[in-house]
This record gives C-alpha cells, structure tokens and sequence, in this order.
C-alpha cells in the first residue's frame, strides 16, 4: 500500500512539473509572442488542474507556480526598497526644434566643448551654448550619435517598477518611489501575468543572432545561473481593460477609476493581492539594467540590444518600438504614432528618443533629475480649457437634434477648435454645463472633440441654462423624445435639414457614388426647387444646371451623365443608399442576401427581417417600418419610374470555398483594401460580421488591430493574418 501511495505521488509531482512547465510556455507563447495556440478555456483547465494537484499535494507547490501569481494573505503595509541605481525622470520635448537643439547639444559634449551648465529643453535649468563666433577658427562638430543612431520608443503612460531576478527566479518587485527608494509590491506585480516568475534561458544562437558576443554570453548565462538580474519597465492597465472594469464599477455601485494612470498606480499599491488581479495589469520592459552596470560586467553595445535580450528572456517588449538611423527617422516615427495614438492600445503621451550606443551614456552622462542621452518627445495636447460661447442645436438625416457647443477658438491636438460635440440633453445633464462655462475639452487624433469636465469654481454667475427645443430649429415643427431614448427628434417627413442630409447621404461616395454630386451643389438644387426627394436627382437636364452657379455647358453636361451612370445598382447598394435609422452597410447586405429582391423585402415580416444573422430587434423594428411606410413606398416607385434599376448580380457567390463561414476584419491590410477583402470573402460564400462571437469563423487581423483583436482571444476564435488570409481566399 505504502509503495503505490510513493508511486502516485511520484507520477503526481511529475504532472505538476510537466502542468507548471506547459502553463509558462503558454504565457510565454501569448503574452510575450503575441500568439495564440490554445485557447483561454483550455489553459484554464490546465491551470484547474495544477491546483487540484497541489492541493492535494502541498509539499510540490513552488514560489513560481502559475497558481502563486495572487497571494492569500493581505499585507499589512509595503516595506523599503533602495534601488540598485536611481529610477531618474526623463526631460520634455515638445517640438521639432526642442529636438534639433537636443541633438547639437549631444554632439558638442560628445566632440569635447564645455556642456552647459544647464540645458535648453524645459526641466533642465540651464543656460543655452554660446554659439562659435563667425570666422573663429574651429572645426567643425563630428556627428558622433548619427554614427550610432537612435532607438524610440512609444512613452507608456502607467508605473515605473523594478523587476528583480536572483538565479533566474523573480524575488523582489518594487515601485519607483522617489527615484532612490520604491515599495516592494512583489505580491502584486505577480498577478501580472506578463512578468514572468522565472527567466527563461535563450539559446546561444539566440543570443548570437542579437549581436552578443561569447564574453558577453558567458556572462550572461552566469547571471541567469548565480547572479542579480534586473529588469526596468512600465506597468500599464490597456484602455480597453479600464473601460470595462468601470462599466463593471459603475453596475456594482463602486467607485469610478479616474484614469488609466491611476489605475495602476492605485492596483499595485494595493495591500490585497487579489484586488490588483482583477485589474488584470499588463507590463512591458525598456531596460536590462543590472546587465549594464560595471559590477556584472555589462553585456551590451546598443539600447536596442536590451529590449531584443529582454524579449529572449521572456519579457513583453514593445513591438513598435524601433531603431532610427538619425533624428529625422525619430521625428517621423512620433508624427506618425501621434496621427495613430487612438489605436494604441494603452494610453501613450509621446515617444522616447535614446541615444543607442551604450558607450556614449556616459560620456553624456546624467544633469539634475535625469539622462542627457535620453529625451521624451511628447505628442501635442489632447486637452485645453476654453470657453462655451454658445450651444446650437443641429438636425442629422434621421431628424435627431445634436447640441453642439460653439467656443473660443483653442488649439487642441495641434488643431484650431471652435466646436464640440455635446451628444443630447442627458450629456450636458451630466456635466451640468451652461451657457459661458469654462470647460475642458479634449481632442484624441482624429475623433471630433469633446467637453469632458465643467471647471464650476470659474463661473461668474452669467452663465445661462441650455434647455431643449421644443420645435425644430428649422422648419418649426414640433419635437419629441420617444420613452427609453435620450434623443429629440423632428418628425416632420418636409423638414429641410432632414431631406438636405437624405439626399448628401444619397449622392455620398459609400452610398450612389454620384460624380460632380457634393453637398454645396445639393443644398443649391433643394433651394432652386429643382429637387425635393433623390428621385428628383435623375430627372435633372442641362437645361435646368445651366442657370446656376458655378455650372457651364460642361459641368451641367458631366453632372448628368455621372447621375446616369449610376442608375444602376447593387440592392445592397440602393439599400443602404436609402439612409435607413440602424441600417448600415453590412447590414444592408445581410437584408439583400437573405431575401434577394426589393419585392420580397417589402413583403417581409418583421420576424423574418428579425431572423436574419447580425440583425437586433431595434435594427430589425427600423428597416420593418421604412418599408411599410406609404410615402417611402411612393419614393421606391418614383426611383422606379425615374429609370433607377437594381441588380443582383453581385449577391450571388462563384463558389462554395467559404459557405457558412463568418469572418471579422480588424486592422489595415496591405494588399487588399477593407472592400477588396470583403467583396473577395462574399464572392467565395462567406459572411461578414461587424463585431466578433462564438459564432466567428476567423478574425483577419492586419496592422495595428483593435479591440475585436483582443475579443477573438479572449473567446478563442481563430485569427489569421493577412497572408494567411490570402492563401484561404486563394
């Protein structure tokens, strides 16, 4: 009896090792890789595994078990740690010429002239170089960094820790404190499941292939076997991560998260581990610290050699980071992440510029509170104060009344805004803005700015109440709001801002695609009386073009024959055209696949219409409605009748390849347009959907993907990239 107890605890402490190993690979292979081979329900169950078997067998559990990541016991107050070297702060840079001016200082101090006493750039309490007087005999500056370039990298917007790792094992995390001393929040930075608990030992050919030489090899394997490693990085909460846990919060009646930075300053100074694990951190390395210090012999020649080192030993590291060759390669790689910084996943403020060549540190070496060889280059403002000058009320195509706010010119973003939206009443409720409020409004790439907060300590008594229209602002009808909405909406079928928004929607490139066909030109045809609804579009002549202004013979000629040449249409087309409430493209085409015709369209119940797949009860409810209205009948007729003629033809798929199959689109392709992807997997028979499911078939994830990306492995659903995509469609 005793023997075969020692038999399966022997056979159960090799399952465990075997469980353990298996689990880290999968961390590795997900969150340092950025794959998916197993999906979240199936490491789950290896994970359930492992802590039933170490349950029942205490004696195996280890310190770097996965099932170790969230600690029991609540710590009563977080010790001292005294770092290893400072965590310095880094300066501000703001634009091109902070810098340029950056750059020349670097390369005088590296060619021997006297550093100033205080730099140029904000923060650096200085006064700036003499410049060389003209004709003085000098030469000129060697450019040492150009030689070496720069490593950038995007500026995390979270908290500074220390990771640190005895024989390869993780011991001790802590915060950045006051640059000397930090907190030990070990327990905490655990429950990240991207710090790993133990190194992982890269192979010599790794090692090789990232420039290290055999000396630096030996002594990093010396590291990893009975020495200190220490690893540097940001510790971030993902946007998305934030907005569901408040969501979340906000369903529980506990208080909202302020910001992302917050967040996670606020999760890891948590005294209760498990608190923190909700939060479900994220961390990235940029710095191998303890590998670059004399007392371990320093191992590396580049900045960039670090992150590619930390990537091997199982740290996440930013993938977008990249190496530049001067400062004008730098400069682009912020321009373009700040145009880009809404698809970040994180909130990121800027980029970090370093000087790669290790041995100039520290020949620049270090002025008050942080390195001369690196410099923050931060994005423009996202947000500004001004003030709300007035709210004017405007009607979209769907007779629904915005608020938008009318201020004092600022520059946010790099951009000169006088407007903001302020979505409906309930909105402004919610901030409790008037009329002469000092706001905060902010600006993120390319999104339509917004207020978000209501300085009330700066009101003067002035301000003025904003109270909804009780008639529309155009044609004096009355408006209403429909219980559980929070718009008000004119429904006056005449209204001119209404049919003036319907007829752009018409002749808009995603919709007809009318040539020659813009808004001006429009709102020009409604006001001579030449056009009250789009059918009226296909009776226009030259002769009735020719009187107005900006039309000669030419233009007039163009513009009919361009609303000719589209008298012709796909039904997906012509539906969506009709700028039907809750019915966008893909939704157009899924009521065009199911039912095939116009006629049956109209003949359909609102169950049927409610049956088809991607199709809500509210979407279903609106296209019912649109074709049972009499007067939209009567459009379809006149369209009809005017010569408007819808085809098929493109509905119908050559091949069966990818029947039953739904795929989602994410990201930006390189080979195909979104449309080309799309038109290519419904001529082969597939379906695609605008979010992700159970039901997904496969997420096509191009650059820089979204959320859907996150979603697909979050629920397992396969994800494919672009060329991967490419040999399926084939």
């Amino acid at each position: 009896m005793q023997i075969k107890l020692e038999m399966e605890k022997q056979q159960a402490k090799q399952r465990i090792e075997k469980l353990r190993n298996e689990i880290n690979y999968h961390r590795y292979v997900y969150h340092v890789l950025d794959k998916l081979e197993i999906s979240d329900a199936a490491l789950d169950s290896l994970k359930n595994e492992l802590e039933k078997l170490e349950r029942q067998y205490p004696e195996f559990i280890t310190f770097d078990s996965p099932t170790q990541r969230v600690g029991g016991v609540p710590l009563e107050k977080f010790q001292k740690v005294q770092h290893s070297t400072p965590m310095m702060s880094l300066f501000d840079a703001f634009s091109q010429q902070d810098m340029k001016d950056w750059e020349k200082r670097l390369e005088k101090i590296l060619n021997g002239i006297q550093p100033p006493l205080t730099p140029l750039i904000k923060g650096e309490n200085s006064t700036p170089l003499t410049p060389l007087i003209k004709g003085e005999n000098s030469t000129p500056l060697t450019p040492l960094i150009k030689g070496g370039g720069f490593y950038v990298e995007l500026k995390m917007d979270g908290l500074a820790v220390a990771l640190i790792y005895k024989q390869g094992k993780f011991v001790l995390g802590a915060t950045r404190g006051d640059g000397e001393t930090g907190e030990d929040v070990t327990q905490n930075l655990k429950t990240i499941e991207a710090i790993p608990l133990v190194l992982r030992r890269p192979e010599k050919n790794e090692l090789i292939k990232i420039g290290l030489t055999d000396e630096s090899i030996k002594k990093l394997y010396q590291a990893l076997e009975n020495g200190t490693i220490e690893a540097r990085g940001e510790a971030i909460i993902p946007n998305k991560v934030f907005a569901d846990l408040n969501k979340q919060y906000k369903k529980q009646g506990k208080p909202l998260l302020a910001n992302p930075r917050n967040a996670v300053a606020g999760s890891i100074r948590q005294l209760d581990s498990k608190i923190a694990a909700e939060r479900k951190l994220d961390c990235y390395i940029y710095s191998m610290v303890s590998l670059l210090i004399k007392g371990v012999g320093g191992i590396f020649q580049t900045h960039e050699q670090e992150h590619e080192l930390a990537n091997l030993l199982g740290f996440k590291v930013l993938k977008q980071n990249k190496y530049c060759p001067d400062l004008e390669e730098a400069i682009k790689f912020h321009n373009y992440w700040e145009k880009r910084r809404g698809k970040i996943l994180f909130d990121c403020d800027g980029v970090v510029v370093v000087v790669n060549k290790l041995n100039l540190w520290e020949k620049l070496g270090v002025v008050g509170k942080g390195p001369r060889y690196i410099m923050a280059y931060k994005f423009a403002a996202e947000q500004a104060t001004t003030i709300v000058e007035d709210v004017v009320w405007q009607i979209g195509r769907t007779g629904v009344l915005t608020p938008t706010a009318h201020l004092k010119p600022v520059k946010v973003y790099g951009v000169t805004i006088s407007r903001a939206t302020l979505h409906n009443l309930d909105e402004i409720r919610r901030l409790g803005l008037k009329i002469g409020d000092t706001v905060i409004i902010e600006r993120a790439g390319d999104v339509i700015p917004k207020v978000v907060k209501v300085l009330t300590g700066l009101r003067q008594g002035k301000e003025k109440e904003i109270d909804p229209w009780e008639k529309c602002p155009n044609c004096g009808h009355i408006v209403v709001k429909k219980i559980n909405e929070v718009a008000y909406r004119c429904v006056n079928k005449n209204c001119y801002a209404i049919n003036l928004r319907n007829l752009i929607h018409w002749a808009g490139k995603n919709a007809m695609d009318i040539d020659g066909l813009g808004p001006k030109i429009i709102e020009q045809l409604m006001n001579q009386g030449l056009v009250k609804d789009v059918s009226d579009f296909y009776q226009l002549t030259v002769g009735d073009l020719k009187p107005l202004e900006r039309f000669a013979d030419k233009s007039a000629e163009n513009l009919v024959a361009a609303i000719a040449a589209k008298k012709q249409v796909d039904l997906a087309k012509f539906i969506y055209s009709l700028g039907i409430r809750h019915v966008g493209e893909e939704s157009a085409l899924a009521l065009a696949k199911h039912f095939g015709s116009l006629e049956k369209i109209k003949d359909a119940s609102l169950d049927k219409i409610n049956s088809i797949y991607d199709f809500g009860e509210i979407m279903a409810k609106s296209a019912f409605e649109w074709f049972h209205d009499k007067n939209n009948l009567q459009l379809l007729a006149k369209l009809a009748a005017a010569g408007v003629k819808i085809k098929n033809l493109q509905l119908t798929a050559k091949s069966v390849k990818l029947t039953e199959k739904i795929f989602v689109l994410t990201g930006s392709l390189g080979k195909l347009t979104r449309d080309q992807a799309k038109a290519k997997i419904r001529e082969l028979g597939g379906d695609i959907s605008s979010s992700v499911s159970k039901n997904t078939s496969y997420v096509v994830a191009g650059a820089e993907p979204g959320s859907k990306f996150d979603k697909a492995k979050k629920l397992g659903v396969k994800i494919i990239n672009e060329e991967e995509f490419l040999k399926l469609i084939v």
